[in-house]
Parts: C-alpha cells; structure tokens; sequence
C-alpha cells in the first residue's frame, strides 16, 4: 500500500527529524511486543540466509518458514507475501540511503550545489544497487504499483527537488522519471550482468547525463506543462 508523501520543502534542507519512509508497510516496530519483534527479527535473519546461500530464488515463504522452524501461516501474516518479506529486507539499506541523502554529509547530502548532489545521488545509488541486485530485481513491485510505493516516491521527489533546483524552468517532475530510468535495477542489471559493463561506466555515464541536462539552465524555456503537480 502506498503511502502520500508530504509537500516537498521550497528549500533544500528538510525538516529536521523528518521520519524516513519504509519500503514496505511494516508497521512502527517499536510498537510491537517483544516477542513479535524477535519472531520478526529471526524470519528476516532466515531470509538473508537463504539469499547468501541460494540467492533471492531461493526465498520462498516455505523456504524462509522451514529455516526458521515456524509455521508457513506465521511467515504469511507478519509479510503478507514474498515481494513483503523482500522489501522488509530492503528496507534497512533504504532507511540509510535515504539519511545520507536527506541529512548526510555532502555532496550526497544537504550542502552541495543540486547538479554536484545529483551526480553523487546517481553514484551512490547504482553502487547500492548492484551490491543488492538479486535482492532488489526479486523485490521489485508490479508494474500498476512500481511508481506508488513509498520508497520510489521519496527517491523520484529528491531527484525532482533538485532538478527544480539546478534547471528551474525544466519540467522536474517528468525529467526526475527519465533521469531514474538510468538507475532501474532492471537496466542495471542488464548493463552490468549481460553486457558486462563496469559500474564505473555507469556512473561516468550519470555524470555526464547530469552535466547535459543542468547545462541547459537559461538556454532553453519549454512551453508550460499543463496538469504539472508538485511531487
């Protein structure tokens, strides 16, 4: 289920002690009973056994029940499915992702001019990306609910945000979509694990694509975009 993001600030810094967004709609573990979040804890550690053993093939809710020597009817109803037990991995790394670049240290984070951001965002994220692949393409959502999920919102509302920044009469809102593409786990991994090329040509691809696209700031005013909403 997705979730609405709130308003994107008019300023780059965001609200200090904005709560990170999940992946999934796991809940405020801090509200869970003891024993529930241990239970949560031990079917997560069984899941990321199976991935370093087998890969993410060989997550299944009756694999990861049989690790963890619980019943398949208790791996159902704390995930609901495969894809939730998967994001539930993910989000870990999400949470930290989106700290480094919602209030880390620059040029990921606040404090860097928006195109020397977006260069670092695009850095970062193909390198958390190919270091999760297997996990991230097994997580990845149905097509009807790829864009909604509350994850992709805040990393399509960041690369807006600065887009909105860097080249102010571009439409931010469509160009953050193009941009994003570049980072799919799906191109990602076509490029890396079938073309074999090396992450360090992505990235120098990024930096370039990020060099072209802010360089056009004053050189070009486009036709307004009737129907454009804020992110």
């Amino acid at each position: 289920m997705s979730t609405a993001l709130p308003p994107l600030p008019p300023h780059d810094e965001r609200a200090p002690g904005l709560d990170l967004l999940q992946l999934g709609a796991s809940g405020d573990e801090s509200c869970l009973r003891a024993d529930a979040a241990r239970n949560r804890a031990k079917l997560l550690d069984a899941a990321a056994r199976l991935i370093a053993e087998h890969g993410a093939d060989g997550v299944t809710m009756e694999a990861v029940a049989a690790a963890a020597q619980v019943g398949k009817g208790t791996v159902f109803r704390r995930f609901g499915d495969r894809t939730g037990l998967l994001t539930a991995l993910l989000d870990h790394s999400e949470r930290k992702f989106q700290a480094a670049f919602l209030s880390g240290p620059p040029p990921l984070g606040p404090g860097a001019p928006p195109a020397e951001r977006l260069r670092a965002f695009g850095h970062a994220l193909l390198r958390r990306t190919v270091d999760e692949l297997d996990l991230q393409l097994a997580a990845e959502a149905a097509p009807d609910r790829r864009f909604t999920v509350p994850a992709r919102r805040v990393l399509h509302g960041h690369v807006a945000l600065l887009l909105r920044q860097a080249v102010p009469h571009a439409d931010s809102e469509l160009l953050a979509h193009t941009l994003m593409a570049q980072l799919s786990p799906a191109l990602v991994h076509h490029l890396v694990r079938q073309c074999r090329m090396p992450v360090e040509r992505l990235e120098a691809h990024w930096s370039d694509l990020v060099a072209r696209v802010t360089s056009c700031q004053g050189h070009h005013t486009p036709a307004p975009h009737p129907g454009s909403a804020a992110t």
